[in-house]
């Protein structure tokens, strides 16, 4: 037990001295991604809001939907928190392999490359939400206030969630390459089964999906909260402690990887 705190305070205290150089790595994958750009990062918010319209406009009339504009404010969040969820886990299987030359080559924990691709997610949740969020604030003006006040905790598990559940995915992937082909069509499944383009009770009989589904777990809360105010502290808690034994885990798993991760890209 002694070993496994001293492992990860030393872990967390690199991770904090280290803190400005993978933001700023993160940060420069960002603006590099829209380079020459005359909208820049808009692109990210604005990209997302034609896929809601879109969408929105097409399932909404195949779902017979009354309220298109509780429908658009349903669809828009879940597919914000969707896509950096889906975007973490799809990214991580060639997290090390695309770092590869560094590993090898440079005396720097794998650790480091880690938190660069979580906080470039956290980059582009960010600047996604925003946009998506002003616009949906003109249609219903308590969103500001459900944000501030019940959902904190739902966005503590997003983002706990999006950095241990995708190295565990990246750690798996080293020994079995195989995995990065079955990651996007589990993707795929999950999306197709989960209550994001239609709603849970469409489902019917066969709601019960959903209480496997432990990635919708993670959206639906943190929807719920900054849509309908609404917020139940002990899933949320119970939650919450899922994903901090996860992250406690998963870095012990890297610190044991890390040795021998060299050899085995």
């Amino acid at each position: 037990m002694t070993i496994i705190v001293k492992m990860l305070l030393d872990n967390f205290k690199l991770a904090f001295k280290t803190r400005r150089a993978w933001w700023y790595t993160a940060s420069s994958r960002s603006r590099a991604r829209f380079a020459r750009t005359t909208l820049g990062s808009f692109w990210l918010g604005f990209s997302n809001l034609l896929s809601i319209g879109t969408l929105g406009i097409v399932y909404g009339t195949v779902f017979s939907v009354a309220d298109f504009k509780s429908y658009f404010i349903y669809l828009g969040f879940g597919l914000v928190i969707w896509n950096t969820i889906s975007s973490s886990i799809s990214n991580s299987p060639h997290l090390f392999a695309h770092n590869s030359s560094n590993i090898k080559n440079m005396n720097i924990k794998p650790i480091f490359y880690t938190l660069e691709e979580w906080s470039f997610q956290l980059q582009t949740f960010i600047q996604s939400f925003i946009l998506v969020f002003f616009v949906f604030l003109f249609f219903q003006s308590e969103l500001i206030g459900h944000l501030l006040l019940y959902s904190w905790i739902p966005l503590l598990n997003l983002f706990i969630f999006i950095y241990w559940f995708p190295l565990i995915v990246c750690i798996i992937s080293v020994r079995f390459t195989d995995i990065a082909q079955l990651v996007p069509i589990v993707l795929q499944l999950v999306f197709l089964t989960s209550p994001i383009l239609y709603r849970k009770e469409s489902l019917g009989s066969l709601g019960w999906i959903t209480n496997l589904n432990f990635i919708y777990h993670i959206l639906d809360p943190l929807r719920a909260s900054i849509i309908e105010g609404n917020i139940n502290y002990q899933d949320s808690m119970l939650l919450l402690i899922f994903n901090l034994i996860g992250l406690i885990i998963t870095i012990r798993l890297l610190e044991i990887e890390s040795k021998s991760l060299p050899f085995l890209l």
